[in-house]
């Protein structure tokens, strides 16, 4: 889900900046006047974490590599802070390892981070409905990927119509990821729970 720098035209990549730097302020913003920052690092640190190594382990199927996000599972955990919280371990992995380039930072963020907000609403909702917490973060996890994957392919085809058939094949290529995330997120809520 990493997309490199020269794939997507000037305007995709300008509007993902835009969007991630005002989104990450608007959330700063929103959560320093409403909780304690510093006693959320140690949470949002170990969830970074657990984002950054997760993405680094991929495994080629067709014309892409899939890899574990944690999206769902970051946005059922750290809330709005999630979306932050990805900017950075997605800054570090583009600058360390060169897992996505560095102009498509902002449109990687929106990729993955959007979807965990989200979730994150999702897990919320259902939580205060009386759901089964550990079914909808389940439902959290999967649709995460899912969501994340029709956000990359609807940036590769408004880019070019000669992406389109990676596009699909990438949101195709990730149908496994969401039932592992789905099962990952649903196991994780369970056990904090």
């Amino acid at each position: 889900m990493h997309i490199s720098d020269g794939v997507l035209s000037f305007s995709v990549v300008v509007a993902g900046w835009a969007i991630t730097l005002g989104l990450t302020a608007f959330i700063l913003w929103r959560c320093k006047s409403k909780h304690d920052m510093a006693e959320e690092i140690p949470k949002i640190s170990i969830m970074t974490g657990a984002f950054f190594v997760a993405s680094l382990i991929h495994v080629s199927i067709g014309p892409t590599s899939v890899h574990l996000l944690l999206n769902g599972l970051m946005g059922v955990v750290l809330g709005v802070l999630a979306f932050p919280a990805m900017l950075v371990g997605l800054t570090l992995q583009a600058f360390l390892f060169q897992h996505g380039g560095i102009t498509t930072i902002g449109v990687n963020d929106v990729m993955i981070g959007i979807p965990a907000l989200i979730a994150y609403w999702m897990f919320r909702f259902g939580y205060k409905k009386g759901m089964n917490p550990s079914l909808v973060g389940a439902l959290c996890g999967a649709f995460g990927i899912l969501l994340s994957g029709i956000f990359l392919a609807l940036m590769l085809i408004s880019t070019g119509e000669e992406f389109r058939e990676v596009a699909y094949a990438v949101v195709i290529a990730h149908l496994p990821i969401m039932f592992i995330e789905g099962v990952i997120t649903g196991s994780v809520v369970t056990f904090l729970l």
